[in-house]
């Protein structure tokens, strides 16, 4: 990933807009702190914060196409992108070795439909000069992020950024551009390009679990994630779904260091294990926390060269308010789950990684989290589901992308890989329903399709305490302390007479605790512009199916450490 800031069709002298554009852009260069490009021409302005993982030696953006027509400025990975240059119906001359640049030469044969073509997770602004034309487009599910925005006093310009910060100063009305979509200064619309069989969420599926095809359609999507130049590692916390993207990166790194093929490889870029074939695994916690110690269990297992990492309560509360800057959010379940990420990830580049593997998505798609136990049917759990898919980027995919940009590492989360989300969002949902009764645990298929029991000569993927345990929240599993003293500070922190004013205070998204009071403080010291709130979503608990205020899985009955909500 890297950072990209544009600004299309500037009502004013775009040279002399340059040196400000230039520290729009820096404000991001934590996304890229590889090197920094900038391109004007007529009166549009792009700029790149890069961050070189793939084409290490010759891929700084903008790009500019031999004939100089095309200029994009992308953040992202394209999988695919050894597949589409092969594909290319047309002779053209490649500059670099970026896997992005495919995507100016898709656009002179496909205009905006290219993204449908792209495998991969991306962000981009393409200007065609010939045409005075600016395209923009975000990936299917959001997991890279992007904002667009407007300034009242120069109505016909539009401004876009990977962050909020690069656009506060200077629009007045800030949008986060919508996940699989594109939009096109011909027609000033955007429109949605990401149209799955899944995405209806009053369709109910039917079909019955293929536990073969579910597990290897999810082994291609990591197996096609290892494309990098770079030194690159998983986040493990011990939990069902990191450890088996780990279990699954440990096997295929191996496969590909040792030279095994499979039928894809000639399609995808499997660079990584043949420069880095030992994996790294990094975990953190407070002293003592579950999720270190089953991380342990599981890097042990898998034989990854293991880093572990604690932080202080203390340590971490410092980190809040710099956590709160880089996510952009008030969101309280964001926050809470950011901070330990942030904190690891900081430790993970002092080591030289830029990329890692992480395990977002599989909680929405299987529906994983606890509350998922009180779901009245299944034509709700599944529209649950679906609803959670859709919303992932304003929640978990906004901080696995910012709480790792910020110290510019990449995080790449196979769970969301469209092919995968196509077999697994299209499989009967009571399949998918937890049901104690019958010793049916949440999350049952994805972990029955990794349950080698049956089996005595295979290779298990995972211990079987790690593929049957518990699900637990990050933000819990890190050490359930850190949730209980959050809410301790914002206790002492926050009177009973201010809070009374919180709905006076604010009209949109008034906090209904102490704690969201706490961190709305702190977004509006970073963001106090009014344009700045529009793109913020909220974690709004189903109180319809029971649900308590409080977003942490351990304020759900069925958690095995529950704690009593008070009423």
């Amino acid at each position: 990933m890297c950072g990209i800031f544009a600004v299309y069709n500037y009502q004013g002298d775009v040279e002399a807009y340059r040196q400000r554009a230039l520290y729009l852009s820096k404000k991001i260069r934590h996304r890229g702190p590889d090197w920094s490009g900038c391109y004007t021409t007529k009166n549009h302005i792009l700029c790149h914060e890069r961050l070189a993982i793939v084409g290490v030696g010759s891929g700084a953006q903008p790009i500019v196409s031999d004939d100089e027509d095309i200029i994009l400025t992308v953040n992202g990975e394209i999988y695919n992108h050894k597949q589409l240059r092969h594909d290319l119906k047309g002779d053209y001359v490649f500059k670099t070795e970026s896997d992005c640049e495919v995507i100016m030469h898709l656009y002179k044969e496909y205009g905006t439909d290219l993204v449908n073509h792209l495998d991969g997770f991306f962000s981009f602004v393409l200007l065609d000069k010939k045409r005075n034309r600016i395209i923009a487009a975000r990936d299917a599910i959001g997991i890279s992020t992007l904002y667009y925005g407007w300034n009242s006093k120069m109505p016909e310009s539009i401004y876009f950024a990977s962050e909020l910060k690069s656009l506060n100063e200077d629009c007045d009305k800030i949008l986060a551009f919508p996940p699989g979509h594109v939009y096109d200064s011909d027609t000033k619309e955007t429109t949605r390009w990401f149209n799955p069989t899944w995405w209806d969420e009053n369709k109910i599926p039917a079909n019955p679990v293929d536990y073969t095809q579910l597990r290897e359609s999810l082994e291609k999507a990591v197996r096609k994630r290892l494309m990098a130049e770079v030194p690159y590692g998983v986040l493990l916390s011990g939990g069902l779904d990191s450890s088996l993207i780990a279990a699954i990166a440990a096997r295929e790194t191996e496969k590909i260091a040792a030279g095994v093929k499979n039928a894809d490889s000639d399609s995808f870029d499997e660079s990584g294990p043949t420069s880095w074939p030992k994996l790294h695994s990094f975990s953190v916690g407070l002293p003592g926390s579950p999720d270190l110690i089953a991380a342990r269990e599981v890097a042990k297992h898998l034989g990854t060269v293991h880093h572990e990492y604690t932080f202080t309560i203390q340590e971490a509360l410092d980190a809040v308010s710099d956590v709160i800057y880089h996510l952009e959010t008030y969101d309280v379940t964001t926050i809470r789950a950011s901070t330990p990420m942030y904190l690891l990830t900081r430790k993970i580049k002092a080591m030289g990684v830029k990329m890692v593997l992480s395990g977002e998505g599989a909680d929405e798609v299987f529906g994983g989290y606890l509350y998922f136990h009180n779901a009245p049917d299944k034509a709700a759990f599944h529209s649950e589901t679906v609803s959670r898919v859709k919303n992932l980027h304003t929640s978990d995919c906004l901080r696995a992308n910012k709480s790792t940009m910020a110290w510019g590492v990449e995080a790449r989360v196979p769970f969301l890989d469209k092919s995968f989300l196509e077999i697994a969002m299209n499989i009967d949902p009571t399949e998918k329903m937890p049901d104690r009764s019958i010793g049916k645990m949440e999350k049952y298929i994805i972990r029955k399709a990794f349950d080698t029991s049956d089996d005595p000569s295979a290779k298990p993927y995972l211990p079987k305490e790690i593929l049957w345990r518990q699900k637990e929240q990050f933000s819990d599993g890190v050490g359930y302390s850190w949730i209980d003293t959050l809410k301790q500070v914002s206790e002492n922190k926050i009177s009973d007479a201010d809070f009374a004013q919180a709905s006076s205070k604010w009209a949109k998204d008034a906090p209904t605790t102490k704690e969201a009071y706490m961190y709305r403080l702190m977004f509006d010291q970073w963001y106090p512009q009014e344009a700045c709130t529009a793109s913020v979503v909220r974690w709004i608990p189903r109180a319809d199916w029971g649900c308590p205020e409080d977003p942490s899985g351990r304020a759900q009955k069925v958690h095995e450490a529950a704690y009593e909500v008070k009423k």
